[in-house]
């Protein structure tokens, strides 16, 4: 259990029976350079630590009977405990199926929490009353169940802090995104001009920037429409997105004929 370091612009612990699934992202890829340059921190504090048992278990039978077993009280509310001492004026969030959907434009305001803790249930679940007690926040990553919060813990991590200043370089490609505008990103390509019959839109090989953002709205605008019109819903099309978007439709009916 280790001191957080207070230069970080965002850190995280995370409370789970399984702290070296966390390998994944804290010693590879964009993350782990985060972590070496103190950009981000991430802490793994095993429940098990905190168990007051020789055998360290953190669950038991629930009241009432069931299936499976529960996480108990007396484990969480420890290590919550200790998490906050370390982390103090911290958001606690339960990942679960029943909280909020996650998406992308919950990341900047959960960015502004700048700590965060990360309860990772297992089993059936956790005590009610730690989430009546402890919990602010539960948090899903979709409509399905997972065998536990980890997985749910480093998809969250990883887009949360991919949008923190300086852990992505180039910031376009941030703007870019999927969903950053609720639009889908538009199509890429890359050398060669063509392979196996297939070529790379003239219109990326113009040289025409002007054009060549026109074409990539376009496709973004088209993309979405077809693919997840939803987020077209929640979206104000101005008069040239909705041209283009229109002219897009009207070239994929007469490509279809």
């Amino acid at each position: 259990m280790n001191k957080v370091n207070n230069n970080p612009l965002i850190w995280f612990n995370i409370i789970t029976i399984f702290p070296q699934m966390f390998h994944a992202i804290t010693n590879y890829g964009i993350i782990g350079k985060a972590i070496q340059k103190k950009i981000i921190h991430i802490n793994c504090l095993n429940l098990r630590d905190f168990s007051n048992n020789k055998y360290r278990s953190i669950d038991d039978r629930p009241y009432g009977g069931g299936a499976g077993m529960l996480m108990s009280f007396q484990p969480l509310y420890l290590a919550i405990k200790y998490a906050k001492s370390i982390l103090s004026n911290a958001t606690v969030i339960y990942l679960s199926p029943q909280g909020k959907t996650f998406q992308q434009n919950n990341i900047k305001e959960l960015i502004t929490k700048k700590k965060i803790i990360f309860i990772c249930g297992r089993y059936e679940g956790i005590d009610q009353r730690i989430i009546d007690s402890q919990v602010n926040e539960e948090w899903s990553i979709g409509n399905y169940v997972l065998t536990g919060g980890e997985l749910a813990a480093m998809v969250m991590i990883d887009s949360i802090s991919r949008l923190i200043p300086g852990v992505i370089k180039t910031k376009q490609s941030i703007q870019e995104d999927s969903f950053s505008n609720n639009l889908l990103d538009y199509p890429s390509y890359t050398r060669p001009r063509v392979v196996q019959n297939m070529s790379v839109p003239k219109i990326l090989l113009s040289g025409n920037h002007k054009n060549i953002r026109l074409w990539r709205l376009q496709q973004s605008l088209g993309k979405t429409s077809i693919k997840r019109p939803d987020l077209l819903k929640d979206k104000q099309l101005n008069m040239k997105e909705q041209e283009l978007l229109n002219d897009f439709k009207k070239q994929t009916k007469k490509n279809n004929l």
